[in-house]
């Protein structure tokens, strides 16, 4: 089965490596992966592919070989690279928005964000939100999503993300961790098509904990939860120690790892394929991938962004829209 719909990219800062990194990407996938970008023609045009302005994202499926498809969204400033401008930031957030819409009214296939610049968002447009995916997540009308680290060797979840190591241990909550492994073994049913997913579960501690000695989250908190989801038939095993985890034979082990804590899911995958992992957020009622890089102000315009991981996140996407629509197991 082939892609559904074309995929929505939201340009996202238009001030740092989006547009770049979308032209590049074009020039990689050409008509293979249809996909258009949500954004201001101006800020699209000059990185080396021709830009053809679509009326409706249905237009991507038959433009995408004549050139980058852009679906217009005026931006009110311009794009100086390197150079946030802060009349851009209701632009940014507006983008984000419209390509929710898209998906969730079935017009695409899934959402593929470009990299956002928080401070300039709050200090451009009072944005409110921690992080992209807290507003995708509002948009959607979503409690609670799962952040997801994959690449080809890998996919690895941190049950807390964007906190101080010390808070961790108050923050890992029976109820965050079971809702982590619910919404990780549901996803990979129905959006990797795996039929009986096996999830590898970290401990928090060193040794996972060593019975006690060196900590006692695995035995208060994370063996509990795992025993009562196994009960339900979940193929969870662990909570292993997390650095025994990573090595290629252990990997062969399982379809994903939860991890704890940041660091503990970020640092092997950014080992195994730094430039090619791809952010994917779970829980949302549509598809959303996102390179797993920022705006990159520094090479901004420089011509020399990479667009490896928006490649892979255009590649997941579809990949996981062929197998939603497929209607895989879960």
């Amino acid at each position: 089965m082939g892609l559904p719909l074309p995929i929505a990219v939201s340009v996202g800062e238009p001030s740092g490596i989006g547009p770049e990194i979308a032209a590049r990407a074009w020039d990689r996938l050409g008509a293979r992966l249809p996909f258009f970008v949500i954004g201001d023609p101006r800020h699209l045009s000059g990185h080396g592919c021709p830009i053809h302005e679509i009326a409706a994202p249905a237009d991507a499926m038959g433009a995408t070989s004549r050139g980058l498809p852009v679906l217009p969204h005026d931006f009110a400033g311009d794009a100086r690279p390197g150079l946030p401008d802060p009349a851009n930031a209701q632009g940014v957030i507006d983008v984000i928005a419209r390509g929710v819409d898209l998906v969730m009214r079935g017009e695409a296939a899934a959402l593929t964000t470009g990299p956002i610049h928080k401070k300039a968002l709050m200090d451009g447009a009072g944005f409110r939100f921690p992080g992209h995916t807290e507003y995708l997540a509002h948009l959607a009308g979503v409690d609670r999503v799962v952040m997801m680290l994959a690449c080809d060797a890998l996919r690895v979840v941190p049950v807390t993300i964007h906190i101080a190591l010390s808070d961790v241990p108050a923050t890992l909550t029976p109820t965050l961790l079971s809702d982590t492994i619910r919404i990780t073994d549901r996803a990979l049913r129905r959006d990797f098509g795996i039929e009986a997913p096996r999830i590898a579960v970290a401990g928090l501690n060193p040794h996972a904990g060593e019975g006690g000695a060196m900590g006692r989250e695995e035995i208060e908190v994370i063996v509990p939860i795992l025993d009562a989801l196994r009960a339900e038939g979940l193929g969870l095993s662990g909570p292993h120690s997390a650095d025994t985890m990573f090595h290629p034979g252990a990997r062969r082990g399982y379809h994903a790892a939860l991890a704890m804590y940041h660091d503990q899911a970020l640092i092997p995958i950014k080992t195994i394929d730094f430039a090619g992992g791809v952010n994917v957020t779970l829980g949302l009622p549509f598809i959303r991938t996102s390179p797993d890089h920022g705006t990159a102000f520094d090479i901004a315009g420089k011509g020399v962004a990479d667009p490896t991981s928006l490649v892979a996140a255009l590649e997941l996407a579809r990949d996981m829209a062929v197998a939603r629509a497929a209607g895989g197991p879960g």
